[in-house]
């Protein structure tokens, strides 16, 4: 890779300098998805700047996401996101009928390697606002399906299910393993056929939990999506916090104009 010089009559520091040309280099292909970024020293050499300031150029690379440190083998331009999203598709009920859960659709699509882990199944109060949209009494039980997904061995999103109570029981929604077609295909099974979902999206920093369980480096934002669907009746059914790491995923919508 060809890097330019310090211009020593620009007004920008040297290291953001350095950083607006690596940045160049990344999106120019000069510096492909999984390559290696020079280092601290390269660049110390190449810029006969500090290493401070090249130390300097990296985190601002960082803390923007295109690049992350992998510790005792250097800093490497971030890997494109694994998980394109087509939010009119992914709860189609095609999926469902053919035995797979959404991620397994998305999984399929997207030719990466799809797993679950971290699954805990729970009974017992919801948070007020899960409440709100569940249209349930502040005393009502629900089941709670907590999961962390992967791609490629990769963590990209962590999800909790609050499902009614007198929805679940009875059925594999409680057990750790919801059967072919995921939780909603159980609860279509029981009568409660799917008619719409509604998604808020929001954007934060994540806390200390999440980071660890995302394997995130700090700096790096995730996506919050609040998921409540419902049945043909108009019944609220389910509601879904997910926390999505944000360079993991593209969310794609396909909306019609009539």
């Amino acid at each position: 890779m060809l890097l330019g010089r310090i211009d020593r009559q620009d007004d920008r520091p040297p290291y953001r300098q350095i950083a607006d040309q690596l940045r160049a280099a990344i999106d120019g292909g000069a510096l492909v998805a999984g390559g290696r970024l020079p280092s601290e020293a390269e660049l110390t050499q190449h810029y006969g700047v500090a290493r401070m300031t090249a130390r300097q150029a990296i985190q601002e690379l960082r803390a923007e996401g295109r690049v992350v440190a992998e510790h005792g083998r250097g800093v490497f331009v971030r890997q494109p996101a694994p998980v394109r999203r087509l939010a009119s598709d992914r709860f189609a009920r095609k999926h469902r009928n053919a035995g797979n859960a959404a991620f397994l659709a998305e999984a399929e699509k997207g030719g990466f390697r799809p797993d679950v882990d971290q699954i805990e199944v729970a009974r017992g109060a919801a948070p007020p606002a899960v409440r709100e949209r569940l249209r349930i009494e502040e005393d009502a039980a629900v089941v709670s399906r907590s999961r962390r997904y992967l791609a490629d061995n990769r963590p990209v999103e962590i999800a909790v299910s609050y499902i009614p109570l007198g929805l679940a029981e009875g059925t594999p929604i409680t057990a750790i393993d919801t059967g072919p077609g995921g939780l909603y295909a159980r609860l279509e099974d029981a009568g409660h056929m799917l008619d719409r979902f509604v998604e808020e999206v929001t954007a934060r920093m994540p806390a200390a939990e999440e980071r660890r369980r995302l394997g995130l480096q700090e700096g790096i934002p995730v996506l919050v999506v609040v998921r409540t669907a419902y049945d043909t009746a108009g019944m609220p059914v389910e509601v879904c916090q997910t926390v999505k790491a944000a360079p993991a995923f593209v969310l794609e919508y396909d909306i019609k104009a009539h």
